[in-house]
């Protein structure tokens, strides 16, 4: 059964993702903060939305970062 997603965690992932990007181009103390904040939002808004469709955290990640990530899979 695939896992229907929300734009919300879609929109977090990319935020979390383009942090990251950030930090490779400028490893400053500002950049890791804002990337580790990013994520853990990120990492919040999955494990909820897990518990609240009834499905194991990391198949929800998974299904979010394959969706951002490799959406022509």
């Amino acid at each position: 059964m695939a896992i229907e997603l929300t734009d919300e965690l879609i929109r977090l992932q990319r935020a979390s993702d383009a942090a990251h990007a950030a930090v490779r181009e400028d490893p400053s103390p500002e950049a890791w903060a804002a990337w580790r904040e990013r994520a853990g939002e990120v990492q919040a808004a999955v494990t909820a939305y897990a518990v609240e469709i009834g499905e194991p955290r990391n198949q929800v990640e998974a299904a979010v970062k394959k969706a951002v990530r490799h959406p022509e899979a």
